[in-house]
């Protein structure tokens, strides 16, 4: 058993071996990436391949699969509050003209689980599916909070990302239970030049989308650092 665990920890490590940007990596940066014998790695990623969780390239190198994409979405829909995303994002994004984002915690990072780009430029290239460290940023604090509710509206600037600024908000579902941060993000001076605006958009926005999942509205106050 325990054999067999060790082997699904070492082909895990293998997956997570890949970064933002990667298509495909080399047996050597495998090894490099997850300490790893090649000989290890090889015989995992014939498994991962026969599962599709990995494909090999003509060029010998190796890329991620396509079932982990197909079991991103399934996790996506098995959450309640996707459905209702795309729209509700597009028409944040719309009304305020920067990047609206919707985050879930996952252990001690948070998963952007969907995302509208802003027609506008923005200092970072995040996207859908990205993991990031807990707990900077706004949508960051949101999560960590103790009391989300009494938090409210909370805005950052320069705190992830020197060039941007953030505003969440905590989305709540039935019972008070903390759904995931709603919020905008874009360069800081044009967060600071529309900050009332901006907030009043976001409170809006996560009071709406707590209202669909059956939750409680949270209360207009706001916060900033």
């Amino acid at each position: 058993m325990s054999e067999g665990v060790a082997a699904v920890d070492r082909a895990l490590s293998i997956l997570g071996a890949f970064r933002e940007g990667d298509t495909a990596l080399t047996l050597a940066e495998l090894a490099a990436r997850t300490g790893l014998y090649k000989s290890t790695i090889l015989r995992l990623l014939a498994s991962l391949e026969r599962g599709r969780c990995a494909a090999r390239q003509a060029d010998g190198r190796w890329a991620l699969g396509p079932m982990l994409f197909h079991w991103g979405a399934l996790y996506a829909r098995s959450l309640p509050v996707e459905r209702h995303l795309p729209a509700l994002l597009a028409a944040l994004a719309a009304r305020s003209g920067e990047t609206a984002s919707f985050w879930v915690r996952h252990e001690s990072q948070r998963l952007c689980l969907a995302r509208v780009r802003s027609p506008n430029r923005i200092g970072d290239d995040l996207a859908a599916g990205d993991l990031i460290p807990l707990p900077a940023g706004a949508g960051g604090r949101v999560l960590t909070a103790s009391d989300p509710r009494a938090l409210g509206v909370v805005a950052t600037f320069g705190e992830r990302n020197p060039e941007t600024a953030a505003i969440a908000a905590a989305v709540f579902g039935p019972g008070g239970s903390l759904a995931g941060a709603l919020g905008l993000s874009g360069p800081k001076a044009r967060i600071e030049a529309q900050h009332a605006a901006h907030l009043a958009a976001v409170a809006e926005a996560a009071s709406d989308l707590t209202r669909r999942l059956g939750g409680d509205l949270m209360p207009p106050t706001g916060a900033s650092a």
